[in-house]
């Protein structure tokens, strides 16, 4: 039941985190390098306000939970506007400028946050002990150990991940920004056509990836801390995730992140968080080799 639930809050965050990534990929047809960097920016601003608010850890993570993807999401708008627009999206040539943009942003929060990592209160934290049923001689009895416990907030964590995801989808599916985001991933030159501003598009998808990375992060940062080189982890298997699902299938990634985020985590219990990364690479080349588009990704004519 640990590692289920460990499992699950690597699930949750990941899928978050992967998903701004395919959304980006998706729609823009573009690899964003610098993916991890705002997921490691929303850690920092989550410490950033919890420090500005003080004693208050549950309105320090409200705070941090509101400001963080709004400036994330600023920075990746800003961004898309003075470098990727100029650059026409060219995709080689995005993948050399995301990576200037990842070392700007690493560099930056070195010099102003520093090399040490700190810690974030979590809003709330109660012990919640984890029972387990097992088979006597008298019959099956129901423990309650209290040695063997696991935290509200990882529930937390869990529930809210599943809540941001159903609005993504009602979102995608379902309002008439979701119509438009669909419209221009299919054929960009037909939506242009059809009087939707491809540009301005581009642009808030690429604000919308930034913002949910550095949402993950500040439900993330109370069970971990914030530091300066958090982002390649994240980035690392946000790339896995999108590979195993299927460039820009939100399903997919949904699917793929519980897939890598429950095998990491419960085999990080059990084992070593090295095999769990070593299980996910294997995988990938599975995928790669038999399914190239991913479980739920379309081959390409």
């Amino acid at each position: 039941m640990l590692a289920l639930i460990e499992g699950l809050v690597q699930a949750a965050v990941l899928s978050l985190t992967a998903l701004g990534l395919s959304l980006v990929f998706g729609v823009m047809r573009v690899v964003n390098v610098a993916h991890g960097e705002f997921f490691m920016l929303g850690a920092v601003i989550a410490w950033w306000v919890a420090t500005l608010v003080g004693t208050n850890p549950a309105l320090g993570f409200i705070a941090a939970l509101i400001a963080a993807p709004i400036i994330a999401g600023l920075i990746a708008v800003i961004t898309d506007w003075l470098v990727l627009k100029r650059i026409n999206y060219d995709p080689e040539a995005t993948i050399v400028a995301t990576i200037g943009l990842l070392y700007i942003l690493q560099q930056s929060v070195l010099m102003t946050f520093g090399p040490d990592a700190r810690p974030v209160e979590a809003p709330f934290n109660t012990r919640l002990a984890i029972p387990w049923i097992e088979n006597t001689d008298a019959g099956w009895a129901l423990y309650w150990p209290w040695g063997l416990s696991t935290t509200s907030y990882k529930l937390f964590v869990i529930v809210a991940a599943i809540a941001l995801l159903s609005l993504i989808w009602y979102i995608m599916s379902r309002t008439k920004l979701g119509l438009i985001l669909r419209a221009t991933q299919l054929d960009s030159e037909t939506a242009l056509a059809f009087g939707i501003p491809v540009e301005r598009v581009y642009a808030l998808v690429f604000g919308i990836g930034a913002a949910l990375a550095a949402v993950a992060a500040v439900l993330i940062v109370p069970i971990q801390q914030a530091h300066y080189l958090m982002g390649a982890d994240p980035l690392l298997l946000s790339f896995i995730v999108v590979i195993i699902g299927g460039l820009g299938s939100l399903r997919g990634t949904v699917i793929a992140a519980l897939i890598i985020g429950m095998s990491d985590g419960i085999i990080s219990v059990f084992f070593t968080p090295t095999l769990a990364k070593i299980m996910a690479t294997l995988l990938v080349a599975m995928v790669l080799v038999y399914r190239p588009q991913g479980l739920f990704g379309t081959r390409r004519v």
